[in-house]
């Protein structure tokens, strides 16, 4: 995973706590990885993935990514854009979780809605 923001590592714990091994690298290269991975500036966050050859852009939940590689869809990966408060990382105490959605990628540049949050 790179990443450019402390909140990366709350993220990151979310997926370690249910077994994903993340090693996290700070780079400054995050613009041109972003870039050669195709996904729309709309559709950025703080920190890009990559798992089993997908893409996870920003505070994708590890119930969405279990899914995508369980049933292997073909697409480029999954995105939550922004920072949305309630995501996995960006808990914060008393304060509501912002309604979400998981974006998938296609490989024709399609986004389509995945899952959306809180359920």
């Amino acid at each position: 995973m790179t990443r450019s923001a402390r909140c990366c590592g709350g993220w990151s714990k979310h997926l370690e706590d249910v077994g994903f091994i993340v090693l996290e690298e700070e780079t400054p290269r995050l613009a041109e990885i972003k870039a050669h991975y195709k996904i729309p500036l709309q559709a950025q966050s703080c920190h890009t993935a990559i798992v089993d050859g997908y893409v996870i852009e920003g505070h994708v939940p590890q119930d969405a990514i279990v899914r995508m590689l369980r049933d292997r869809p073909d697409i480029i990966g999954l995105m939550v854009p922004g920072m949305p408060i309630g995501s996995p990382g960006m808990e914060m105490p008393g304060r509501r979780a912002e309604p979400y959605r998981v974006l998938a990628l296609g490989r024709d540049g399609e986004v389509t809605v995945y899952a959306s949050y809180p359920k």
